[in-house]
């Protein structure tokens, strides 16, 4: 990795990347390099995750802190949320103990706790996961559902919890499940916590008090739904870090876009991304980044294609 030294920020380019991976497929375990990243994943080797693994555990890695890999509009919008009135008071209406132990019988009642005799080989993969960001491990249940997602809730005072839908788990390789789980650790590892928890609880139904104005409540929404969208940015990201290839990454990115299992084997990357470069292209003039804005203030997270071209430009 490169040190940028206006920042701080570890700037991973992709030819080391590449490189690293080549020569950690071939090196013994002795021989790996000092990185913060374990060796790629090929997609055809996945069956090797477990020996990969073990040759992982003997590699001496730099700890990775968040400022390594946070974008920059993540600390913009988090500076931006914490300066509005009132942000106190509207979270503790939103974060109550109700709500903290509806979440938690939630996810014990309807979902599926991974652990060492549970599921383990995804259970491995956190702890992989784990290990390069630096963060301990936190509870991840696979819930039923045929929607693709996956979502964090870190309630104070509370293990954090990870949840994954099955049919994320069906679409996936494990490199890719690997990747996804590193992104919901990414938001352990940058304190994005309860705001993340508050923005999960409001697109599940929660309301905010009507003790609070209105006009203050529209503005902590949309400042939220901002903030939500740069944090996704800093957890991909994480996620590349874990994966050690940004094809990976983008792959995910590409089968959250139109990905099923029928399909996953003619799916291309490359064309993927010269797919977002055209998005570039067609929002580049003032009509264009005008529909993106409002396009962009609709979402909970950023455009799949924006998504894989951020990532690929930090590579």
């Amino acid at each position: 990795p490169r040190l940028n030294d206006d920042d701080g920020r570890v700037v991973l380019r992709r030819n080391d990347v590449r490189a690293r991976a080549s020569a950690a497929s071939s090196a013994t375990p002795s021989s790996f390099p000092s990185s913060p990243w374990p060796r790629s994943a090929s997609h055809d080797d996945d069956d090797d995750d477990a020996a990969a693994s073990r040759r992982r555990n003997n590699v001496v890695r730099k700890k990775v802190a968040a400022r390594d890999f946070r974008h920059p509009l993540d600390q913009q919008n988090t500076s931006l949320l914490e300066a509005i009135p009132g942000l106190s008071n509207i979270t503790k209406s939103i974060v109550t103990p109700v709500a903290e132990q509806m979440l938690i019988m939630e996810q014990i009642s309807t979902s599926v706790l991974v652990g060492p005799n549970q599921l383990p080989s995804v259970h491995q993969l956190v702890i992989d996961a784990a290990e390069v960001l630096d963060v301990k491990p936190p509870a991840l249940y696979i819930r039923q559902s045929s929607q693709p997602n996956a979502y964090t809730l870190a309630i104070s005072g509370r293990e954090p919890v990870v949840v994954v839908h099955t049919a994320l788990v069906e679409l996936m390789s494990p490199a890719e499940l690997r990747a996804v789980i590193a992104h919901e650790l990414g938001h352990l590892k940058c304190d994005h916590g309860v705001w993340l928890t508050v923005a999960n609880l409001l697109t599940l139904g929660a309301e905010i008090t009507p003790l609070v104005p209105s006009f203050v409540a529209a503005n902590f929404n949309d400042e939220l739904m901002r903030w939500v969208r740069a944090a996704e940015l800093s957890c991909d990201r994480a996620a590349l870090l874990v994966a050690g290839d940004p094809s990976v990454v983008v792959s995910v990115l590409m089968k959250l876009s139109g990905g099923c299992p029928k399909l996953s084997g003619q799916l291309n990357v490359d064309a993927f991304l010269d797919q977002a470069r055209g998005y570039d292209e067609a929002t580049a003039s003032p009509l264009g980044w005008y529909l993106r804005n409002a396009q962009n203030k609709q979402l909970t997270h950023p455009l799949p294609v924006a998504r894989a071209r951020e990532i690929d430009k930090w590579a």
